[in-house]
C-alpha cells in the first residue's frame, strides 16, 4: 500500500513526530511505501519527497507586516500547501492519506485535495485542534470548553491564542471558515491515542463511528538500564517544564518531605522552580536539565516511580509509555488520558491537589517489597498488552481497511 503521511514538522520536536517516524519505520518494515509531506526546515531528516515540502515558517518569530499578513492567510488557507500537496498526489498516486498535525503550517487546505481525488483519509488526533482553536482546551491556566458547538468567538473574547487578540482573531476566522466549508468532512477515520480524547471528540459532536482509540506505541526493544548508586531512591518527572504540566504542584508536594525528586527537562518554568527551591531552601529536588539517549534511559530506568502531575487534558504521553516499557510504576493526576496509564501499576491523585500527591509520595511502597514488585511487573504487562508495534499495526490496519472500503463503496 502507498500511504501519504503528513506532519508539519519533519524532525523530532514532540510526541507527534516521535509517532510519525516510528509509524513510518513500522509501515515500511511491513512492505508499505510511505510518502512524506511536511515543512522545510534545516533540522529536517532526509526525505525523498522534500522538494514537495512547503516553505518553512516560524509563527513565533519576528516578521515584517507583509510577512505577518501572508502568515495569517496561510494559517486560514495555504494555497502553497494545497498546490504542493496536489502535485505530490498526482505524482505518487497514494492509496491512502494519513494526517498527523497539519494545521497552521500546512493548513486544512490540503483536505480539499483529499476530497478532489477521493482519497481515503485517516487522521491521528495528537491534540484537540479540530475541536479547540488553541489546541489544548486550556486558557490562562484553566480548562476551557467554551468553543463547544463551534462557538469559536469565545477564543477571541478570551484571547485564547498566546493572549493576543490578533492571533486569536486569525484562529477564529480559520475555525468558522472551515466549519462553513465542512473541510474536516474529508477525514474518514479519526484515531485518538487516549480514550479520553475519543470521548471528547464524541462529546463535541463527532460521529462515534468515525473515532477509534489506538494507543501510541514504541517500536524499539526494551533498552538496557545501567544500575546507579541512587537506583530506586528518587521519584522522577521528565518532560516539559511548564505550568499546565503541574510541575509546581509536584515541587510543592515534595517540599518538607524526605522524598527525593529528580526533574529532567527544560521549559518556561525552570526559573520559577529554581527560585522556589532557593527561597524555600528545598534541598531534595534536583534539576538535571535536558537529557537524552542512554543517559535518559538510565535516569528513567532507575527511578522509584515516574510522576505525571499534568493539569490539562494530556493525551497519550510518550514519557509514560517509555516508563511502562522500563517497568516503572506511575503516579499521575486524574485528568485527560493519564488515568488510562494507571491500572494496578501506580496511584492517581486529584489534579493540582498537593496534599493528595504528598500523601502518595510518603506512603509509596518501598523497593524490595512484594507490593512494589507487583507495581513494576504490572507496568511491563501493560506495555506488552497495549503499546507495542505489533498491537498498533493490527489496530491501524483495521482502520485503513475501513477507510479504503468506504471509498470503494461510493
Amino acid at each position: 500500500m502507498k500511504i501519504l503521511m503528513a506532519n508539519k514538522f519533519f524532525y523530532i520536536k514532540g510526541g507527534s513526530e516521535t509517532y510519525y517516524f516510528a509509524l513510518k519505520r513500522l509501515l515500511e518494515s511491513k512492505g508499505h511505501e510511505v510518502i512524506d509531506f511536511s515543512m522545510k526546515d534545516d533540522k529536517n531528516l532526509e526525505s525523498d519527497y522534500s522538494d514537495y515540502f512547503v516553505e518553512g515558517v516560524d509563527y513565533n518569530g519576528k516578521m515584517s507586516k507583509s510577512a505577518q499578513l501572508k502568515a495569517a492567510r496561510n494559517i486560514i488557507y495555504s494555497k502553497e500547501a494545497k498546490k504542493k500537496f496536489e502535485r505530490l498526489v498526482k505524482d505518487t498516486s497514494p492509496d491512502l492519506v494519513h494526517l498527523n498535525i497539519f494545521q497552521h503550517q500546512l493548513s486544512p487546505s490540503i483536505l480539499d485535495i483529499c476530497k478532489k481525488y477521493d482519497l481515503p483519509t485517516v487522521y491521528t488526533a495528537h491534540d484537540l485542534k479540530m475541536l479547540c482553536l488553541n489546541y489544548v482546551m486550556m486558557t490562562h491556566g484553566e480548562i476551557c470548553e467554551k468553543c463547544k458547538g463551534g462557538k469559536y468567538i469565545n477564543c477571541l473574547k478570551n484571547k485564547c491564542v498566546k493572549d493576543s487578540s490578533a492571533k486569536s482573531l486569525i484562529n477564529v476566522i480559520e475555525g468558522y471558515f472551515h466549519k462553513w466549508r465542512k473541510s474536516y468532512d474529508a477525514i474518514d477515520e479519526i484515531i485518538t491515542p487516549s480514550n479520553f480524547y475519543r470521548d471528547k471528540f464524541i462529546n463535541f459532536g463527532v460521529n462515534p463511528e468515525r473515532v477509534t482509540h489506538i494507543p501510541n506505541f514504541l517500536d524499539k526493544e526494551k533498552p538496557s538500564v545501567n544500575k546507579t548508586d541512587d537506583s530506586e531512591k528518587y521519584f522522577l518527572y521528565f518532560g516539559r517544564l511548564s505550568r499546565e504540566k503541574g510541575i509546581m504542584t509536584l515541587v510543592k508536594a515534595v517540599k518538607d518531605t524526605d522524598r527525593s525528586l529528580y526533574i529532567v527537562g527544560s521549559g518556561p518554568c525552570r526559573e520559577e522552580i529554581e527560585d522556589f527551591i532557593k527561597a524555600d531552601k528545598v534541598d531534595n529536588v534536583k534539576l538535571l536539565g535536558f537529557k537524552s539517549g542512554q543517559e535518559l534511559t538510565d535516569i528513567v530506568g532507575n527511578a522509584k516511580a515516574v510522576i505525571l502531575p499534568s493539569e490539562w487534558y494530556e493525551n497519550g504521553p510518550y514519557s509514560a509509555i517509555e516508563s511502562l516499557q522500563l517497568s516503572r510504576p506511575i503516579i499521575g493526576s486524574d485528568i485527560g488520558g493519564i488515568p488510562e496509564l494507571i491500572d494496578g501499576n501506580g496511584y492517581s491523585f486529584a489534579k493540582g491537589n498537593i496534599d493528595e500527591l504528598k500523601d502518595i509520595l510518603l506512603n509509596f511502597p518501598e523497593p524490595g517489597s512484594e507490593e512494589y514488585a507487583m507495581l513494576c511487573k504490572r507496568s511491563e504487562e501493560m506495555f506488552n498488552e497495549r503499546y507495542t508495534s505489533g498491537y498498533h499495526y493490527e489496530k491501524l490496519m483495521n482502520i485503513y481497511d475501513k477507510a479504503l472500503k468506504a471509498h470503494c463503496s461510493k
